[in-house]
């Protein structure tokens, strides 16, 4: 076993993967940022390092200073967490040509599935079902040609990256040629990559993943489901298991399928096979998330398998402790994420200072933060503030329980997504698990106005008056005219646009 783990994140999930290793006696190593020095995460390890300033490119994305870290203070293996590195397979490769454990797949498999169109090759040619589509990347003059084949409405999506960045469903030929550049653009400026291809759009689908486990000695079992259908902007809100839509066959076929998936291209550790699942229980293949999900919290809840701890047991050598039929699920399990956003403003971003907080407690109900009464929420991060966890011995239970929860929840000082879960939890359709990947659009934004459009206008607002403060004099000819231009400030807001 490990002595010594470097995490290279932040936020909570670098304060969940410390408690995971202090658990199994493990030293941990904290890098942060200069805008992160007074987090939480940088106090719960046992040393902590700054890896550059507060840009996440100079800092938590910069390889060659965080493997610096990892040397200098004799760690190891490096857990990458989720976001920033954690799917990026130069990063693994650089781990292993320095010597120091990756915990996760090997640059290899990361690599494969990292590109859709490729993942989507691997997984047709095993007999996996994909959705019908283009086999590869399309260019615009190929494109009416593949929706000729598979008829509108369709998907257009990146190739690389995912969080729903470069996606667009498109409806009719008339929105083919914009929804194409939008996509392309989109795709190169959060991917660097600017390959895009299209799929038939399911109509009404539910998004659902299964979680797998596979060591490094071919032993493989799945978790079960988690149903991810509660999505703004193709980025996932509230997830929830078991889901109230997979029965036991459902579940049979679509855990051995995930087995398939991951085993036919070799995965070891922790991952995800995503499908969408349309009304008839029809899955088809969407991805394989080649990391620890933001939503692990709630298969662990149902399952009592601290999957942090199955990683680095993994990345050790050491051989799953149970096989498939040892595994089981109690009970229901619901995660919301909490964004510091304005639901009023449709969704602006909240910055600043956080001046109080009452965070919920009681009986299953679990907590995952890095906030505190005094922390100053950044503009250069994920917007993400916490994972409020519940579990109940059945859904009807659960669903109340994040209620109670979440009406204890309080955070002044900011903005919080905390109304909008409420209203969501609340709503009818919901009580009855209609949860598909429009839900928000189909039952919310009707009824509350909120929509994409009305957030297109307030950031457009938002930037206006953001130059307004600006006059022609100070930003053109002032010295320092840099750091004071109103492009470095609207760039700012772009920030909080990735999700997991």
């Amino acid at each position: 076993m490990f002595k010594k783990i470097l995490i290279a994140n932040r936020g909570e999930i670098a304060i969940r993967v410390i408690r995971g290793c202090q658990e199994l006696g493990i030293k941990t190593v904290a890098v942060f940022s200069e805008a992160d020095r007074t987090s939480l995460h940088v106090g719960f390890a046992d040393e902590a390092y700054c890896i550059g300033p507060a840009a996440s490119r100079e800092s938590y994305l910069k390889i060659d200073n965080i493997i610096k870290v990892a040397k200098e203070s004799g760690a190891e293996a490096i857990h990458p967490g989720y976001g920033f590195l954690s799917e990026n397979s130069l990063f693994a490769k650089s781990c292993a040509e320095a010597g120091i454990k990756f915990i996760g797949p090997s640059p290899d498999v990361i690599e494969k599935m990292g590109n859709k169109i490729i993942a989507r090759k691997y997984m047709s040619d095993a007999g996996i079902p994909v959705i019908p589509g283009a086999k590869g990347n399309v260019s615009d003059e190929d494109a009416m040609s593949v929706v000729k084949d598979i008829g509108f409405p369709v998907m257009v999506k990146a190739a690389a990256g995912g969080g729903g960045k470069g996606m667009r469903i498109v409806h009719s030929e008339a929105d083919m040629v914009s929804a194409l550049r939008a996509a392309r653009s989109e795709a190169n400026s959060a991917f660097g990559d600017s390959a895009i291809y299209i799929e038939k759009y399911i109509e009404n689908p539910r998004h659902i993943e299964i979680q797998v486990l596979a060591d490094e000695h071919g032993n493989s079992v799945h978790l079960f489901e988690r149903e991810c259908s509660i999505q703004r902007r193709h980025q996932k809100i509230i997830e929830e298991t078991p889901s109230p839509f997979v029965d036991d066959e459902l579940r049979m076929r679509m855990g051995a399928t995930a087995l398939k998936a991951v085993n036919t291209v070799g995965y070891t550790n922790a991952g995800t096979v995503e499908f969408l699942v349309d009304e008839k229980k029809n899955f088809y293949f969407l991805e394989v998330n080649t990391r620890l999900q933001v939503e692990h919290a709630i298969t662990e809840i149902v399952t009592g398998i601290d999957l942090v701890q199955q990683q680095i047991k993994i990345a050790a050598g050491e051989k799953l402790p149970f096989e498939q039929k040892d595994l089981s699920q109690h009970g229901s399990s619901m995660e919301c994420r909490v964004y510091a956003e304005d639901p009023d403003t449709n969704f602006l971003p909240s910055p600043g200072q956080i001046n109080s907080q009452r965070v919920p407690a009681g009986c299953g109900v679990r907590l995952d933060s890095f906030a505190y009464s005094g922390y100053t929420i950044s503009v250069h991060y994920d917007p993400l503030i916490s994972k409020l966890v519940v579990w109940g011995k059945d859904r009807e239970e659960a669903r109340l329980r994040m209620l109670r929860a979440l009406n204890e929840y309080t955070i002044t000082g900011i903005k919080t997504t905390i109304p909008f879960l409420k209203k969501i939890l609340s709503n009818e359709n919901f009580v009855k698990g209609n949860t598909y990947t429009n839900f928000i659009e189909k039952y919310i934004e009707r009824e509350t106005g909120y929509s994409e459009e009305g957030t297109k206008v307030a950031l457009i607002s938002a930037v206006i008056h953001a130059f307004s403060k600006f006059d022609s004099e100070s930003m053109f000819h002032s010295a320092d005219r840099k750091d004071k231009s109103p492009w470095k400030m609207a760039g700012k807001w772009q920030m909080w646009g990735s999700r997991l």
